[in-house]
């Protein structure tokens, strides 16, 4: 082992308090400052990881602002957050497992949903993880999991993408995006992203064979009809969704973010959604995404394969990491942000 190895694993095993990100009130990036917190034990069934890197995602931002204020009341804490680090996302390498664990060892390099990821050290269910793709940078491995999960159980189990099926994305520049261009591309489907013109070459460099400028046109108002439609926090109701599908097509709805301050965009579309689809040959879906460590060694297969490829816009430092969320905030990301630590 060289030096270099020894005195990280040395690190590892005698650090007790670790450099995070820390937020002790709900609100706008201005709540997210550095700080120092005890390093997190695993439990049974855990993983002890040494971050490397984390991903920044939509979650982590309804997370922050504690909106819809209905999650408050599903356990994230009703005037104060429940859990003082952010982030989901994040890679890194093994540093100790709970009891129970069998599938990593200590020095196993990671990646996959965790607690906290915004810091030096974060806990991670076994369940919620994988082997890190190797041909992939820690950067690159910590923008996969929350977004590239939603995307593929988004295009296989809720859509159901076959080859040769035309399939429309909206949002197809952003996180999950980007990854459902990808994904139904590498399942034969000829891809129609819709994004402004200033993301047109990211998404075409994705796998998208048409592109729509949302800003000069709504695609419901094209006449056209597509096999399946990927709606990824969109605002278009139902009814204008369906209208735009072949008769027995398919619609999936992922998130929302045009409801109101309770409930957001997760409840408004998706039961109106429900209501109308016993009426009509149509699917109507809402995307309930899963985090199965399963689905990210499928991932990885593909990553592997040249069939997906992360789309890093930007990497922050983690003492910068309100910065790397004020520019989600501003709609100015292509693809996913990384958090370097």
């Amino acid at each position: 082992m060289q030096a270099t190895d020894r005195n990280a694993q040395h690190h590892d095993e005698q650090a007790t308090t670790m450099r995070a990100i820390v937020q002790d009130s709900y609100g706008t990036a201005d709540v997210l400052r550095s700080g120092t917190v005890d390093v997190p034990a695993p439990g049974d069934g855990e993983v002890l990881v040494r971050v490397r890197a984390a991903g920044l995602d939509r979650g982590t931002w309804h997370l922050m602002t504690g909106l819809p204020r209905m999650a408050r009341l599903m356990g994230n804490g009703l005037r104060t957050p429940k859990r003082r680090v952010p982030g989901l996302d994040l890679a890194g390498t093994v540093v100790s497992v709970g009891a129970g664990v069998t599938r990593f060892s200590p020095g196993d390099e990671v990646y996959g949903i965790g607690n906290g990821s915004f810091a030096e050290y974060a806990v991670a269910k076994e369940a919620k993880l994988a082997r890190k793709p190797a041909n992939l940078t820690f950067e690159q491995a910590a923008v996969v999991p929350v977004s590239g999960l939603t995307a593929l159980q988004a295009i296989r189990d809720t859509a159901r993408v076959q080859p040769g099926q035309s399939v429309l994305v909206t949002g197809a520049s952003g996180g999950v995006g980007s990854y459902a261009v990808q994904i139904a591309s590498a399942r034969g489907a000829e891809v129609t992203a819709v994004c402004s013109a200033a993301k047109h070459d990211l998404v075409r460099s994705l796998g998208a064979v048409h592109v729509i400028d949302y800003t000069q046109e709504h695609f419901a108002d094209r006449g056209q009809h597509w096999d399946v439609i990927i709606d990824i926090n969109g605002s278009t109701g139902v009814r204008r969704l369906a209208r735009a599908l072949t008769p027995r097509g398919t619609v999936a709805i992922v998130g929302g973010e045009n409801g109101g301050t309770w409930t957001g965009g997760f409840l408004g579309r998706p039961v109106r959604a429900m209501l109308l689809s016993p009426f009509t040959r149509k699917r109507l879906a809402m995307v309930i995404a899963k985090e199965k460590g399963t689905d990210l060694e499928e991932l990885t297969t593909m990553i592997e394969a040249g069939q997906v490829t992360p789309a890093v816009d930007s990497v922050f430092a983690l003492e910068d990491a309100a910065d790397a969320m004020r520019r989600l905030e501003a709609g100015l990301v292509r693809g996913k942000v990384a958090i370097s630590i």
